[in-house]
């Protein structure tokens, strides 16, 4: 079955929303705002420099990328119009960063001529991730940087006991909603493959212990279970009801790895 990431915009207004304001939740997390500053504190932002990023979503990542390079350009693109208009609503994007819609297949810039590229959470929802790694080798320059940050969703997880059904539910977002959930073990090889050297590779944890960052993976596999008939909606509400009730038990926990790569020509 389809991963409903590769084509946001075919689940209609209400889709594109509950995926934009997901990104958002997810960015605003502690912990992966901490992954997020780590990557951008090691890249180098030279005076006029141009800075892509791929599979934008929000521009939650934009932004933060668009304040570390506060001397350059910064320029966001994802395929969905939905979450592009999405990120341009934002009342919060600084003056050095744009938004557009488009594939990272085929990359607008010319050869050799983009300083950083970078893929946050983007190819493990991708069929051929050596389409986009081969687009960002021709793009970037000689001396530039490709960054990419994802999730290993297969080791993804909120339960706190075996047989935990609020546990089953991020596994079957994990089967549903990700494209490769084993995709952080194939990043190297991928990475090296598309000609580039790797410089750095590194995982952290991110871990959900409060907020709502793992309600995502609630609400949204449990509607898709309930749209294909396979639960009632009262599951459903039984467990975003138990989700709430950990928060404030304080018995939440879910962690999730992220590996960083940053690799050079």
């Amino acid at each position: 079955m389809s991963d409903p990431f590769q084509d946001v915009d075919s689940g209609g207004a209400e889709f594109v929303k509950a995926i934009g304001d997901a990104l958002e939740v997810r960015a605003a997390e502690a912990t992966m705002q901490a992954i997020v500053d780590g990557y951008l504190g090691e890249l180098s932002y030279p005076p006029g420099g141009l800075h892509v990023e791929i599979g934008a979503g929000t521009g939650a990542i934009a932004r933060k990328i668009a304040a570390h390079a506060k001397n350059g350009q910064v320029i966001g693109s994802d395929l969905s119009p939905g979450l592009i208009e999405y990120a341009k609503s934002r009342t919060d994007n600084p003056d050095n960063l744009s938004f557009e819609v488009a594939t990272g297949a085929e990359l607008r810039f010319e050869t050799g001529t983009v300083d950083t590229v970078i893929m946050h959470t983007v190819l493990s929802h991708v069929p051929d991730p050596s389409i986009l790694l081969a687009e960002a080798a021709r793009v970037i320059k000689p001396t530039g940087t490709l960054v990419i940050c994802d999730g290993d969703f297969a080791k993804a997880s909120i339960a706190n006991t075996l047989g935990d059904p609020l546990g089953a539910f991020a596994v079957y977002f994990a089967d549903n909603f990700v494209t490769d959930k084993y995709l952080v073990g194939k990043l190297q090889g991928l990475v090296t493959a598309a000609g580039f050297l790797v410089r750095s590779f590194d995982v952290q944890t991110r871990v959900i212990s409060e907020g709502l960052g793992g309600m995502n993976w609630v609400a949204m596999g449990g509607k898709m279970m309930v749209d294909r008939g396979l639960i009632g909606q009262p599951v459903v509400d039984a467990m975003v009801e138990e989700y709430h009730r950990r928060i404030e038990t304080k018995t939440l926990y879910g962690f999730q790895p992220f590996a960083v790569v940053i690799a050079g020509r």
